[in-house]
């Protein structure tokens, strides 16, 4: 391996590791707070983090793998196996950001319906269309035969290579395949997001007219007062735009790379290199490290469970640590007394024992005998 193939491994490892982790702690988050279950957004995060994770384990190992050899993982139906699951768990994981956007979407702009227009049966029926999507897709791609192992990528996946006498089916396959999942994605985002934007500034500003008309009938109100009001006006709008920058952002960043390598891998002439290839794929696969953040894990109710768990986990620990130091002491409290015992005369040995016993029955805060 030369210098760009060991910091490609080093990447994706700690994709890895990042990706299992927040994971599965929204996953716990979602099990622990009955207060989450009961949110319709919880439900496509539930979605999105399962896919993450079974990519996490999946796909993301087999690269790894894969750049660490410079050889092929697995047989020829395994990787086939592989590259099904590449496509169905990108696919569904990009759909359900859409999914998401629109229910933030009518959460801001119609708050006073969104109950009666999102409800939990609305949001099986658009989980259950972002896996039929998904499954068409990859299922296409399975019994074409167009999935294998590219090089480009070193992973499992579209395989042009393999789709050479396809010819034109597959780059309207290919093509059609990332509109109508990364293109489609990015219009649904991009609108909705940037109208929760317009409302929520709209919203910002009538209240800062509020706060000034109020702060201009309080003549007497402290000068600082004021500044600091119009400081948190100002973080608030600047906090809405962060949280839209960061939604859009992420998205582009992550997979805008590979998806523009893989079209331009079906007209270029030339190859590809290597380097930039995998390179991409880790963008792509970062994603799914950076989606527990994104989505849920900052968000209050989240950091709120996480931290009872916290708590709760160093508590039960430091009782266990507690208890095993005060049965430690009493053990080296009862084996002192016991050496007491052997060294005095026959006629104090019952009243030696009983002492021990007692205190070795305090420290321990239980009924048993030496």
């Amino acid at each position: 391996m030369d210098a760009a193939d060991v910091v490609a491994s080093l990447l994706i490892l700690g994709i890895i590791i990042v990706s299992l982790l927040s994971n599965v702690v929204v996953l716990i988050c979602f099990l622990y707070n009955p207060e989450i279950r009961k949110q319709v957004p919880a439900l496509f995060i539930l979605n999105l983090s399962f896919c993450n994770l079974l990519q996490s384990v999946s796909n993301m190992p087999l690269t790894l793998f894969g750049i660490v050899t410079s050889g092929h993982p697995g047989g020829s139906g395994f990787c086939q196996i592989v590259g099904f699951l590449d496509t169905f768990l990108t696919t569904n994981s990009m759909l359900s950001m859409a999914a998401l956007s629109i229910d933030r979407w009518v959460a801001v702009v119609f708050p006073l319906s969104y109950h009666s227009r999102i409800r939990h049966r609305d949001a099986v029926l658009a989980l259950a269309y972002t896996w039929i999507h998904s499954m068409c897709f990859s299922a296409v791609a399975t019994c074409r035969s167009w999935l294998g192992y590219n090089h480009l990528y070193a992973s499992c996946t579209l395989c042009s290579v393999r789709a050479k006498a396809a010819g034109k089916q597959f780059i309207v396959f290919t093509v059609a395949l990332h509109c109508l999942t990364f293109l489609l994605t990015l219009i649904v985002m991009c609108v909705t997001y940037l109208k929760v934007l317009k409302v929520a500034r709209s919203h910002c500003k009538r209240i800062d007219v509020i706060t000034m008309q109020t702060l201009v009938l309080l003549v007497d109100i402290h000068p600082s007062v004021r500044q600091k009001c119009l400081e948190e006006q100002k973080r608030r709008r600047q906090r809405a735009t962060k949280k839209i920058s960061t939604f859009i952002g992420t998205f582009v960043v992550c997979f805008t790379p590979y998806v523009i390598t893989r079209i331009v891998e079906l007209f270029s002439p030339g190859p590809i290199n290597p380097h930039w290839g995998v390179f991409s794929k880790c963008l792509a696969y970062s994603k799914a490290a950076s989606d527990p953040f994104v989505y849920s894990l900052l968000r209050y109710q989240y950091r709120k469970t996480c931290s009872l768990l916290a708590n709760k986990a160093l508590k039960r620990s430091s009782l266990n640590s507690s208890s095993i130091r005060v049965e430690n002491k009493a053990r080296t409290t009862a084996v002192n007394c016991n050496a007491t015992v052997s060294i005095q005369p026959p006629t104090t040995q019952p009243m030696k024992a009983i002492i021990c016993r007692d205190v070795y029955q305090t420290q321990d805060g239980r009924l048993t005998s030496l």
